[in-house]
């Protein structure tokens, strides 16, 4: 597509505030889009609360946690925990973007609604697994604490722009995995939960996408540059909790979150839909960054034909030894 909308000469006249303030109608018409389309739910609707028992502590009759006491799958544990815990470092995503949004108008409102909503999916997850004894309940308070003692910071707090762009392919990609650990957990009460946790999570993405696709309309070199930085150098936020890179692994191989579903399930969609690549009118550093863009993409698409045959192999070779 051409860019014929009416945008600043130059990229160097585009700060954070003239950012603002010119999606702020945006913001406002997304925002009221979003109110009519979102349903409110109770957490504690999705809860098996007639399942659960006392621990030990100061009850008597506390029944210590063993694993084979929930029919969570070993893949659905470890993903659970991964995806609670970044749910719960929630306080330091609020103070980011609404220093970067600011509390007021359009922009305000959106980030405190966002915030509530999002505090659903962690009170639901924890109620859950507790309830459910799907994992040590010690051992995920020592995570939390280990997790949120350690401080967030995001890598694109610096720039308004490639927070919108980060916020655009980070919400598709918790929708995914939540919907994906559903799937391979075991239980269909935890299935229907993630779900309902996973609507919330994509109608958080078509608001940042289509923010993004209007920013794409008024600042286009700057908003190519912006996605091209944060689709390059692209990590989930839990990446700084507590065995991390094992737990990531692992839901790699368990196809809950991988290179070939980042690439088809998260960044192409987005892409696709913004026909970021076929996007002309461009200035040279628009251009460079487009083309940077395109060039990882195919890369990342490569690497990820590569897992996907080392994971058909293990997956050979697992039912053959299962089946000798």
């Amino acid at each position: 597509m051409t860019i014929t909308s009416p945008h600043l000469g130059s990229s160097d006249a585009w700060t954070d505030a003239r950012l603002l303030y010119a999606l702020e109608e945006v913001v406002e018409n997304e925002l009221n889009r979003h109110l009519k389309v979102a349903k409110d739910w109770m957490p504690h609707e999705y809860v098996p609360f007639t399942d659960g028992r006392n621990f030990p502590g100061i009850f008597e009759d506390g029944e210590a946690w063993e694993p084979q006491q929930s029919k969570v799958t070993d893949i659905g544990r470890i993903a659970l925990v991964v995806n609670l815990l970044t749910e719960d470092n929630l306080p330091s995503y609020h103070h980011e973007i609404a220093t970067l949004f600011g509390r007021d108008g359009a922009w305000g409102t959106w980030v405190h609604r966002w915030t509530a909503e999002e505090g659903r999916h962690g009170i639901v997850m924890r109620d859950y697994l507790l309830t459910s004894r799907a994992v040590d309940p010690d051992k995920l308070e020592q995570f939390r604490m280990a997790h949120m003692a350690e401080g967030f910071e995001s890598d694109n707090r610096h720039s308004m722009l490639h927070s919108v762009a980060y916020v655009a392919f980070q919400e598709l990609a918790t929708r995914v995995s939540h919907r994906n650990t559903g799937h391979q957990s075991g239980d269909p009460v935890c299935d229907r939960m993630l779900a309902r946790i996973a609507t919330d999570e994509n109608l958080h993405m078509v608001f940042y996408r289509n923010l993004l696709g209007a920013a794409f309309e008024i600042a286009p070199d700057l908003t190519m540059q912006s996605v091209r930085d944060v689709v390059v150098n692209f990590r989930m936020p839990g990446h700084g909790m507590p065995g991390f890179e094992r737990a990531a692994a692992q839901m790699a191989i368990g196809e809950i979150y991988n290179m070939r579903i980042h690439h088809d399930d998260v960044l192409s969609p987005v892409l696709r839909f913004l026909k970021v690549l076929e996007i002309d009118g461009l200035g040279p550093e628009g251009l460079k960054a487009q083309e940077e863009l395109g060039l990882y993409m195919n890369g990342l698409d490569s690497e990820a034909s590569k897992f996907d045959e080392k994971l058909a192999a293990r997956k050979a070779r697992m039912a053959a030894r299962a089946a000798g």
